[in-house]
């Protein structure tokens, strides 16, 4: 009966809405761009080729120096582009800019899917202008498709919802994430496909340079679906009707951008305890990076099968289901000093773990490497925006991504000179040496390098704790 009553009040409410021209909120899952949303970031980060990144380069022929350039070159990209696709996206609209996102998709795709091998320069120059594409679409994508997502919400909805909208994405996105890791890494191996083949009662035989396109030829098919997705999206008109003046002052909007991201570089130089925090992310971040970039070709060393790659790295991100928990522990009880002192013990130890290179043990210490890396996204995500004013927050937060985007270039550039020089001194040695033995030796004592480069580089952001630090207390509060 009181239900009766409720239901028929909810209705009257409803009626009186209608009545006064009150427009009726929709719940978040309703909002067509809401929906589109979530498909999206599905679309376009559930990447089938990330299990066996290293190897499928190199099994194109590439070399370890020239995958090293080429992540350079990406990461670069976005730096580069991180900073105006903000003030695109209010010139020519979000949409606009989602749906370059979804045509460069594309293309980068395209471009691995249908290289021809067997020319070592053409296949460099073009997984060169495939990671030009790549960073470009990150960029192009960065913060507009959110932007457009809350716009709507906003427009629509309720927007005290997004908070669900953003937990729903996140489980979709894991759950994607979990099936393109598993599936890319077995069809990747052309013992796992032959087995499926005659399974089937196919007379097939199928070769590495056959199944390392199955990978790629899945992921176009995820980016027509996010080109197919952003075309479906509707402007709320914050990119449009409300920026069309900003049109024909474009430069304007660009200036400002960059006005408010070099105000935003003071305020974080100014700012003791902001500065520390970017400084740890960014110390920590590239190093990381690098190396788990690297960790198709580390498990091949490892003697592990290339098919249990996926399966290593879903396993790696159902970790993110639980770090999270006991990080908010730690920042709960523990100082923000104490916390660095958990995460460079963690990455230390995996550092050092992964240089001996042991056969299937040698995955715990990625673990170590993994579980580090989720701590240092929550830990940076959680005392930066604790600090941080509300009206500069994003272009902040935007500030630590070109920061970490850099280190992680610089690391690769370094990287990639650090590998030529050891494979001249390897070939000097012993010159008998020659093919996959030769990328394999190289690569094992050029990993030999990553825990005293991260030693000297804790030790500096120690240093430099000590003196930025010495007139507060905020990296000892709790909470």
């Amino acid at each position: 009966m009181t239900s009766d009553k409720t239901y028929s009040l909810i209705c009257l409410i409803d009626v009186n809405r209608k009545c006064s021209g009150e427009p009726i909120k929709k719940t978040p899952f309703q909002i067509r761009n809401i929906r589109l949303f979530i498909a999206f970031r599905v679309f376009f980060n559930a990447r089938f080729y990330y299990p066996v990144f290293t190897i499928l380069f190199l099994d194109f022929g590439l070399t370890l120096e020239q995958f090293a350039l080429l992540n350079v070159v990406w990461a670069l990209t976005i730096v580069l582009l991180e900073v105006p696709s903000g003030a695109l996206a209010d010139t020519i609209g979000r949409k606009n800019l989602l749906v370059c996102t979804g045509i460069f998709m594309v293309l980068e795709m395209s471009l691995l899917c249908f290289a021809p091998m067997g020319n070592p320069h053409l296949l460099f120059i073009i997984f060169l202008v495939n990671r030009v594409l790549s960073g470009t679409a990150e960029a192009a994508a960065s913060g507009a498709d959110e932007a457009l997502a809350y716009d709507s919400l906003k427009k629509e909805g309720d927007p005290a919802d997004w908070g669900l909208v953003l937990v729903r994405q996140m489980r979709f996105q894991s759950a994607a994430f979990i099936i393109a890791m598993s599936v890319g890494g077995a069809v990747y191996d052309p013992d796992v496909m032959n087995r499926v083949a005659h399974w089937l009662g196919l007379n097939l035989t199928l070769t590495q340079e056959m199944t390392l396109r199955f990978p790629l030829f899945l992921t176009l098919g995820m980016a027509m679906m996010t080109l197919w997705t952003v075309v479906r999206m509707k402007e709320t008109g914050s990119g449009t009707n409300e920026t069309a003046v900003s049109r024909t002052k474009w430069r304007d909007a660009l200036l400002n951008t960059v006005t408010l991201t070099l105000q935003a570089g003071r305020w974080i130089v100014k700012t003791p305890f902001a500065l520390m925090i970017i400084a740890t992310a960014v110390a920590f971040d590239h190093i990381m990076r690098m190396v788990i970039t690297l960790s198709s070709e580390y498990y091949r060393l490892i003697d592990l099968p290339e098919a249990t790659f996926g399966l290593i790295g879903s396993g790696m991100a159902l970790m993110g289901i639980f770090i999270p928990y006991a990080a908010l522990k730690l920042v709960q009880r523990r100082s923000p000093r104490f916390n660095l002192g958990v995460m460079a013990g963690l990455t230390l130890t995996g550092l050092v773990g992964m240089t001996f290179f042991l056969p299937i043990l040698g995955l715990i210490p990625m673990i170590l490497l993994r579980g580090a890396m989720f701590l240092l996204v929550f830990f940076s995500s959680h005392y930066l925006n604790r600090i941080t004013r509300s009206h500069q927050r994003a272009t902040v937060l935007s500030f630590k991504g070109v920061t970490i985007n850099l280190a992680y270039g610089l690391i690769g550039l370094a990287y990639s000179l650090l590998l030529g020089t050891t494979r001249s001194r390897v070939v000097e040695t012993d010159p008998g040496l020659a093919g996959e033995v030769l990328e394999n030796t190289v690569f094992i004592e050029s990993f030999a390098w990553f825990p005293g480069y991260f030693v000297v580089t804790l030790s500096a952001l120690v240093i430099l704790g000590f003196w930025v630090l010495r007139c507060t207390e905020a990296h000892k509060q709790v909470g």
